[in-house]
């Protein structure tokens, strides 16, 4: 009887089709898993081009981001972010580094990557990703969405400084990790997870903190951002805010030497670790120095843009102590924006003559 003879065989075929697609499914989940873990395992130089499909949840999700942000419409970074952003990417390479640009839609990133030297610059770098910045979402549930939704961004004096203040508060509170000004050099990496910058005895900065999510020291900033908010002074809700707040838990003191304070698990680290030249002094950047200073007890250098305002900048061989730290620290930056600029400016004068 063939007939009967082939119905034995037909429940074994079928058993083996299936072990066939537990197979395939089992290698397809696994290659799925493997491309997130070379992500989320630090293994940024071999991460798969599908990086530029994740979205800004995706990657701040696998922690211990360094987030950059640029509040400005403007979408092209100038060199001083750029080299600020590739320093943070060499340091910590095993991070995810990211840029929110508050001038950049979804629709417009594919264009700026072949625009822009220094966005394609920045955007070749295996660690670093680049969204565009909307605060709608970032303040969701936190106590910032009902200041944000009341506040009239066009009458607001210092709305670039003061949307940054809360944009950074939001997203270390949410994901965890280091905040850091677009004007930062990092130059070895940080060893504190909760972490505030003096920027002299007494006063902290909030130009770079760092503090894992859901931190209550954070969600309390939020809160008293709101409550004391004035828009019209300053850094009331940047530098002021986290000094006030940080007074309100520890017993400040003077720093003596090079040493670091600490209160209630969070670190208040010496001005030297980022300021070791005082905003008094920010023009010592872009001077020729005798002996360049070895910056040994320094994580990182402020630059003090906003003090700067643009006006001074590096200069290929000028030899100034911004230069050899763009050298240094982000030697694609200087290769790109700054030796290449002054070549394309000298040969455009060339042609003139």
């Amino acid at each position: 009887h063939p007939c009967q003879r082939h119905d034995t065989k037909r429940p074994g075929k079928v058993r083996m089709l299936k072990k066939i697609q537990i197979c395939l499914c089992f290698f397809f989940v696994s290659g799925i898993l493997y491309e997130i873990s070379l992500l989320s395992s630090c293994f940024f130089s071999y991460v798969p081009m599908s990086k530029h499909f994740l979205t800004p949840e995706q990657v701040l999700n696998l922690g211990k981001s360094i987030i950059f942000l640029e509040t400005t419409e403007r979408l092209e970074p100038p060199p001083l972010v750029s080299c600020s952003v590739e320093s943070a990417a060499r340091i910590y390479q095993d991070r995810p580094i990211i840029l929110f640009m508050k001038g950049l839609t979804n629709d417009t990133a594919l264009d700026l990557n072949s625009s822009y030297a220094a966005f394609s610059l920045l955007s070749s770098m295996k660690n670093v990703f680049i969204f565009p910045l909307q605060m709608e979402i970032v303040f969701q549930e936190t106590p910032l969405l009902q200041w944000y939704n009341q506040v009239v961004p066009e009458q607001e004096k210092n709305w670039v400084h003061v949307s940054s203040d809360a944009s950074r508060l939001a997203l270390i509170w949410k994901y965890g990790g280091i905040y850091m000004d677009t004007d930062v050099i990092s130059i070895r990496p940080i060893p504190e997870e909760s972490f505030l910058a003096a920027q002299k005895s007494r006063f902290s900065s909030n130009g770079i903190f760092g503090f894992p999510a859901h931190h209550k020291f954070i969600w309390d900033c939020m809160e008293n951002f709101v409550l004391k908010y004035n828009g019209n002074i300053w850094g009331n809700q940047g530098p002021f805010l986290m000094t006030r707040m940080l007074k309100t838990i520890c017993n400040l003191t003077d720093f003596k030497g090079t040493e670091d304070h600490r209160c209630q698990n969070i670190s208040f680290l010496n001005p030297q670790r980022f300021y070791p030249i005082p905003y008094p002094a920010w023009g010592r950047y872009y001077q020729v120095w005798d002996k360049s200073p070895n910056f040994n007890h320094s994580y990182a250098l402020h630059l003090w843009n906003f003090m700067n305002h643009n006006r001074k900048a590096v200069v290929a061989g000028s030899n100034t102590l911004a230069e050899k730290l763009y050298k240094a620290y982000c030697p694609t930056t200087y290769e790109d924006l700054i030796q290449n600029a002054d070549l394309r400016d000298f040969t455009r004068s060339e042609d003139v003559a």
